[in-house]
């Protein structure tokens, strides 16, 4: 198992979730709701889309119940404001449930939504890469938009390159 218990984890998750927040705070209010494509998230789409799964799927499967969530639309938070206030208030009520695991919780088998059961940290191995794929759908349509968006881990890929060898 990669994580003692929860409180361990969710340091780790925090350092991914600050990312994720980061990259979401340089989304413009007027662009809120716009989409790449037909039918395609809106930036407003995903950030429901993220707290919703973190809370509603992996918060109540790690607790070895039901995934309760409730999909993405605008019934669950609608604008701006709301949207990123459903968003903190999601992560909030998950970090505490994490936060509460115990070694014996995280190794536990619990069930997903496809029907697999799997370790509880697997699991959340699993919301990590969901949520990372997801930040990586943001940083592009912010891309596709012009809009700057803060480097991922501090320097751009010209400075990496500028500070490497050969």
């Amino acid at each position: 198992m990669e994580y003692e218990n929860g409180a361990e984890f969710l340091k780790y998750f925090e350092n991914i979730r600050s990312r994720t927040t980061r990259v979401i705070e340089c989304i413009p209010r007027e662009k809120f709701e716009w989409r790449a494509a037909d039918g395609a998230f809106s930036f407003a789409d995903l950030i429901r889309h993220i707290a919703a799964t973190e809370r509603w799927m992996f918060g109540e499967n790690v607790q070895g119940n039901q995934s309760r969530y409730p999909g993405h639309g605008p019934d669950i938070a609608d604008g701006y404001d709301a949207v990123l206030d459903y968003y903190h208030r999601m992560h909030a009520e998950t970090a505490e449930i994490f936060g509460r695991l115990s070694a014996e919780d995280l190794a536990r088998r619990v069930g997903t939504p496809g029907g697999i059961a799997l370790p509880a940290w697997k699991w959340l191995r699993g919301m990590i890469e969901h949520e990372v794929h997801h930040r990586g759908q943001i940083y592009l349509m912010l891309r596709m938009l012009g809009v700057p968006t803060p480097p991922l881990y501090g320097l751009t890929e010209e400075e990496v390159k500028a500070r490497s060898v050969g």
